[in-house]
């Protein structure tokens, strides 16, 4: 039988495309080897389960089979495409220009990003600085403070305009036809005032209100608005304050640290706060640290970001931050700086990861689950912790992570930390 043909048409660092011809023969066996499936599960009338004729289940099936044809040709395609052709991809293949007509081969083009090409002359030798910025006392009373908001109730305050920081329950409707027109969809919000929740002029409108009044207004989207659509546009609508409340901040001493957690006086917590500031500087410098290692090595052996695997990284980004799609363009300019930037980081990572075997072994994961079982309160069994990193599918990023820590212990015993 004639083998599927594979011709990779066109290739650039980062990505590739191979057109796809499978022949008559294999598309004949892949349609009867669908129809047989179906067969043997129909369940037609007049006949018992798997007893149909199989020119019957064609036709009562015709939609489905030809998918579940086409999917097993595609798959066995894939496969031959990366046997010829010793590809590296990052991700499953997008298919395009697909051709499937009755008695005719199937053709297709796989497009795919892959690895480059990538040899790292120089990974050591370097001089890196690693400065922990000294924890001053206004950090440590500025942390206090944001525990002692955290902890503040919200009361309701009765007779006063609402002012900033404050807790409000609005109602705002879309006005038609301007002043005096009827309000339509009304909405509920609760809103911090100045916490950019809504727009300038919404806020003003608030501030201006009691409890209980309500205000007709045009407002304006500013200039710099999220959505460029509607950047200098105005909107008729009529606002209801119907509640307003305010943190009530308790007074930062011995009690308040109680309430806190397990402190003894306000001074055993400063001391916390203080640890915990000290504790996060020193992790921001190993950050910097690692972060000024891989631009170093970028520089050294000139490491690029091949453009399809940095329009796959923004692409990721967007979906994640939930960006609509008709944003996605002024999205792309925003983060491509530092999509190039990520792509660069991850290409030098699993190049070292390959070539000095530094990827975390079952042994090492199954450690590190077990410490972290032993920090959780009350001893969590470590086959308990696992299925449940298992579950939530965070296993894999623990790996990662101790992979990553693999890595970078080997590059760092091979420049030089100076500690300013």
């Amino acid at each position: 039988m004639p083998a599927i043909l594979i011709k990779k048409t066109s290739e650039e660092p980062g990505a590739a495309s191979l057109a796809v011809t499978v022949p008559v023969e294999h598309v004949r066996e892949a349609e009867e080897r669908a129809t047989t499936d179906y067969q043997r599960r129909a369940r037609l009338p007049g006949f018992r389960k798997g007893k149909a004729p199989s020119a019957l289940v064609r036709k009562q099936f015709a939609d489905d089979i030809r998918k579940h044809a086409l999917e097993e040709m595609i798959r066995e395609s894939w496969k031959a495409a990366l046997a010829q052709e010793a590809l590296k991809p990052v991700a499953d293949p997008h298919i395009h220009n697909l051709k499937w007509d009755a008695g005719a081969p199937l053709t297709f083009e796989f497009h795919v990003e892959v690895k480059p090409d990538l040899k790292l002359e120089r990974i050591g030798k370097f001089t890196l600085k690693r400065k922990v910025p000294k924890v001053t006392e206004d950090q440590v009373v500025a942390q206090l403070e944001e525990l002692r908001t955290q902890k503040a109730p919200w009361t309701p305050v009765a007779g006063e305009k609402p002012r900033l920081k404050d807790l409000v329950d609005v109602t705002i409707a879309t006005r038609e036809g301007g002043g005096g027109g009827e309000a339509r969809d009304p909405q509920s919000y609760q809103l911090v005032l100045g916490g950019g929740q809504t727009i300038p002029d919404v806020e003003e409108r608030i501030m201006g209100l009691l409890p209980g009044e309500t205000v007709d207004a045009t407002v304006r989207f500013p200039s710099d608005f999220s959505d460029e659509s509607k950047r200098g546009q105005t909107r008729d609508v009529r606002i209801t304050l119907n509640e307003v409340k305010r943190q009530q901040l308790g007074e930062l001493d011995d009690a308040f640290a109680r309430e806190v957690g397990d402190f003894d006086s306000l001074e055993a917590l400063r001391k916390a706060v203080r640890e915990d500031l000290e504790k996060e500087a020193g992790r921001e410098a190993d950050a910097q640290v690692r972060r000024d290692l891989i631009e170093q090595i970028v520089q050294a052996n000139r490491v690029a970001a091949p453009r399809p695997l940095v329009e796959r990284a923004v692409y990721t980004y967007a979906q994640a931050y939930g960006i609509p799609e008709d944003r996605w363009p002024e999205f792309s300019r925003e983060f491509t700086p530092a999509a190039e930037a990520q792509v660069r980081r991850d290409l030098i990572l699993d190049w070292l990861v390959e070539h000095h075997d530094l990827r975390a072994t079952d042994a090492e994961v199954e450690q590190r689950i077990a410490e972290l079982a032993a920090r959780r309160g009350g001893g969590m069994p470590a086959a308990e912790l696992r299925a449940s990193l298992e579950k939530a599918k965070r296993l894999r990023d623990l790996e990662r992570g101790l992979t990553e820590e693999k890595v970078f212990a080997f590059l760092l015993s091979q420049s030089t930390v100076e500690q300013t």
